[in-house]
């Protein structure tokens, strides 16, 4: 995409443009007929096209070539040129996606302006999709955790297919992380992942929004599907897309083509869609809230993404990187953490997952004093209320047992969560609590603490009597 496409069908009048932009600086290609010139654009697009309305001996005229190249190459600038002028016909042409017109015979001036503009535009247009692209590339994946792991290795498999991918896990595990690396390891990296939050999309415009819209005082305006065309439309929480949406994109899926709000014609995409929800579309197609031919389509490739609990030995991995860019893009302090804080961390509650724990990140490096390590007591826990820093307290139906019961109770909680930790590794367990790992396995067998299979790792809990 570097050379400006001229069709005309006057000989003279290609070869006087030609001629014009290519003392310019311009490389150019010409084409006669409306055959020549979809055999050009699809043998490689162009930077810019120039367009006659009227083109004799020819299956297509203009205005039905700029709406192919609007449909199937959404990005190239079309300026179109005419012998015949009128308002009719230039109001036509911009509402149909050209970026200009002009009348023939044309100022050589007015033209040159116009390419420049219209260059300058496209060129803005592709900074801003590398811009894009980078900030994809930059959502790296990080953990080194059996759960994650797995997850990974699922990811892998389906980056070279065109296969549909549903991530399912919990609000703010990294699933639009894990849809941006399937994308950026994809075919498709080079060309645009759109999201679709359909939480945040109000009912009433869902449909404009994806679809886009045509005959307003704007002329055409495109949707995300056409926006996405050639990559990657991404929808986030697809279980709050309205009813209604979800048969018109059951469609899509099916045709690979849509019409735009308000307009007749049909918009030919080339996508592949990826899904997440953090809800049970089972539970949610038993309730009549989700179509249950829209699931099949989508789920082709159910990937659970793990959360935070499911991956503790992660969270000191995590939480280093999220000091590195809260340093590099905010120019807080890059500090150390303590073994303390690591520990603490790892046996936190995290209902919020990865996003929670950048959160809090970021909420230390700016409140804290100093380029120390973070200490754990910079951290929030159940005592920050209370103002108590040393002193262990204890639940109410713990200090409401016998010392034998409670210590087995403590014993049980306090061996379940330095399991999960370290990711179910009894080795690592151990070594941390200082105990020989046989004795560690039969006093896990007296408090009834089993580990199982989750996920790729292994988690801890109380084995359930029989």
């Amino acid at each position: 995409m570097s050379d400006i496409l001229i069709v005309d069908d006057e000989r003279d009048i290609r070869e006087l443009m030609s001629d014009i932009l290519e003392d310019e600086g311009y490389a150019t290609r010409l084409a006669g007929t409306s055959d020549d010139a979809m055999a050009a654009i699809n043998t490689e697009p162009p930077a810019l096209l120039i367009l006659d309305i009227w083109l004799k001996d020819s299956r297509m005229d203009g205005i039905d070539i700029l709406k192919t190249v609007k449909r199937d190459n959404p990005d190239i600038p079309v300026v179109i040129i005419s012998g015949h002028g009128n308002i009719e016909i230039a109001v036509a042409a911009i509402k149909q996606g050209a970026y200009d017109f002009i009348e023939k015979p044309f100022n050589i001036d007015q033209l040159l302006v116009v390419i420049r503009r219209a260059m300058e535009a496209s060129r803005l247009r592709r900074e801003n999709i590398q811009l894009r692209r980078k900030d994809i590339a930059a959502a790296e994946m990080i953990g080194e955790s059996a759960a994650f792991r797995t997850m990974i290795s699922q990811l892998d498999k389906v980056t070279k297919s065109n296969g549909r991918v549903m991530l399912t896990g919990p609000s703010g595990c990294g699933k639009e992380v894990a849809a941006r690396y399937i994308h950026s390891q994809s075919n498709r990296k080079d060309a645009p992942f759109v999201t679709v939050s359909s939480a945040s999309i109000g009912p009433d415009r869902m449909e404009e929004v994806l679809f886009g819209r045509e005959g307003s005082e704007r002329g055409v305006e495109p949707g995300l599907l056409e926006q996405a065309h050639g990559g990657v439309i991404y929808f986030d929480e697809v279980a709050d897309m309205p009813l209604g949406t979800q048969s018109k994109i059951l469609r899509v899926l099916v045709d690979q083509q849509f019409q735009r709000v308000g307009g007749t014609d049909k918009v030919r995409v080339d996508l592949r869609v990826i899904s997440s929800t953090s809800r049970d579309l089972a539970l949610e197609i038993e309730q009549g809230n989700f179509r249950q031919e829209l699931y099949h389509r989508l789920n082709v490739v159910p990937i659970p993404v793990p959360s935070l609990e499911e991956r503790r030995e992660d969270i000191p991995l995590l939480a280093r990187y999220f000091i590195e860019q809260a340093n590099k893009t905010q120019g807080l302090v890059a500090r150390e953490l303590s073994d303390e804080a690591v520990a603490l961390m790892q046996t936190m509650v995290w209902p919020g997952n990865v996003r929670q724990l950048r959160n809090l990140v970021e909420r230390v490096l700016i409140l804290g004093d100093g380029t120390g390590p973070i200490e754990a007591k910079e951290l929030p826990s159940e005592n920050e209320a209370s103002g108590e820093e040393s002193r262990v307290i204890l639940s109410g139906a713990l200090a409401s047992l016998p010392l034998r019961e409670a210590r087995e109770a403590f014993e049980r909680e306090y061996l379940l969560t330095q399991i999960n930790r370290f990711g179910g590794n009894i080795s690592r367990t151990a070594n941390f609590v200082g105990m020989e790992r046989s004795a560690l396995h039969r006093k896990l067998k007296s408090l009834g603490v089993v580990t199982t299979s989750k996920s790729g790792g292994r988690v801890a809990h109380v084995e359930e009597e029989a």
